[in-house]
């Protein structure tokens, strides 16, 4: 990284850090134990400009890059925040801004970046199919000037907070195209409408506050001019914009395991037992030494992903490694930091026991660790695939 990338990236942390300040750790406890969105805290950073940072300036937003953005998500969850009300936005408005026409580009993008509209909310993952995106069963027939849409998702986080949805369903029949990969489209749903004319929404109660819902689509109608892009190609269009993703969720992962790391530290240093602070103890210290070196060797892996994938050059290797370190890291973390408080670490006021729930969810979402494995065997070192 050059100088002025570092202190563009400090006075970045320093601004967003700034506004975190003024949602403390009670902030998030509060509305953690009432499963409620943080409204005022996503409409703070969307006046500030965060959430645009990846829009083009000529369409209101700030142009900046990936890596940037990583570092706006670090810094909120190394705050004691939780980014997952944030990062939707940035990398879902990826597809419609590299696949999208002039014409929706210009209707949505300035309205996204001005706070007007939120399109946070992303249909893939189905009750029956899971990870198998292509055997995914939401049908969208065209009829004239529309699609008719059927079907069910699952784990659509933020759907009741979010103005628009970006839809992937099937536009042919899986039996109808010679690879499977064919015939899924990709649709932009307008929820101020949808919801009860064909859309209905079910909150899902989960061990975080992760504001996520199953949504069952009835006949609803989608203009044709809402779809993104060419009709069937919506899984390469799915797949673009997965490293973005990737990178994101490894940025929080990173500002989770800093945080943990950093209340681990405090604590063993002023926590007395036997006279004599815990952190003395090697039994204390190293595994916390061993977290902080885990969590910087992620952070280097995330920097090594952002810099490819703002470049235009192939990341999906660094990308999935970045994830899957940073996830480990982070969780490690977690379990040296609730180690190291004891029956503390339980308690709500101290929300460490928060911060260790809601960072156990990367080792499962936006994919697996083990799919994860599986495509680095595969694409990376060349065995055989698994399935």
């Amino acid at each position: 990284m050059t100088v002025s990338n570092v202190e563009l990236y400090r006075d970045l942390r320093n601004a967003v850090g700034e506004i975190c300040r003024r949602f403390p750790n009670s902030y998030w406890r509060e509305l953690d134990a009432d499963l409620a969105y943080p409204d005022e805290f996503v409409r703070t950073l969307t006046e500030a400009g965060y959430l645009a940072a990846l829009i083009p300036e000529a369409y209101g937003g700030s142009g900046l890059g990936v890596m940037e953005a990583s570092v706006i998500l670090e810094e909120i969850n190394r705050s004691g925040g939780n980014a997952a009300a944030c990062h939707a936005q940035m990398y879902i408005m990826g597809t419609l801004l590299r696949h999208g026409s002039d014409e929706q580009k210009r209707h949505y993008l300035p309205r996204i970046a001005g706070g007007e509209l939120r399109l946070q909310a992303f249909g893939v993952t189905e009750p029956t199919t899971g990870t198998d995106t292509t055997q995914l069963k939401t049908m969208a027939v065209r009829d004239g000037d529309h699609y008719v849409v059927n079907g069910q998702k699952v784990w659509i986080s933020r759907a009741e907070h979010s103005d628009l949805m970006l839809l992937i369903a099937r536009t042919t029949p899986l039996e109808a195209v010679k690879k499977k990969t064919e015939g899924l489209s990709v649709f932009l749903v307008d929820l101020r409408t949808a919801v009860g004319n064909g859309v209905t929404i079910r909150p899902l109660r989960t061990m975080m506050n992760h504001a996520t819902t199953e949504v069952f689509f009835d006949n609803l109608k989608v203009p044709v001019a809402n779809r993104i892009g060419e009709e069937g190609h919506g899984f390469r269009y799915l797949i673009d914009g997965l490293n973005a993703e990737r990178i994101l969720i490894a940025a929080e992962c990173v500002g989770d395991g800093r945080w943990f790391i950093e209340r681990a530290v405090k604590y063993a240093q002023d926590r007395i037992v036997f006279n004599r602070p815990i952190g003395k103890n090697q039994g204390i210290q190293f595994p916390i030494a061993r977290a902080h070196v885990n969590v910087e060797a992620a952070d280097l892996m995330r920097i090594r992903a952002a810099e490819l994938f703002d470049a235009g050059r192939p990341c999906g290797a660094e990308a999935n490694m970045a994830k899957l370190v940073a996830a480990d890291a982070s969780w490690e973390a977690a379990n040296v930091t609730v180690q190291t408080y004891g029956g503390f670490g339980f308690a709500e006021d101290y929300d460490v026991e928060r911060k260790f729930r809601e960072t156990r969810l990367y080792q499962v979402a936006p994919i697996s660790t083990n799919l994860i494995l599986s495509y680095i065997g595969e694409h990376v070192l060349g065995l055989p695939r698994s399935f």
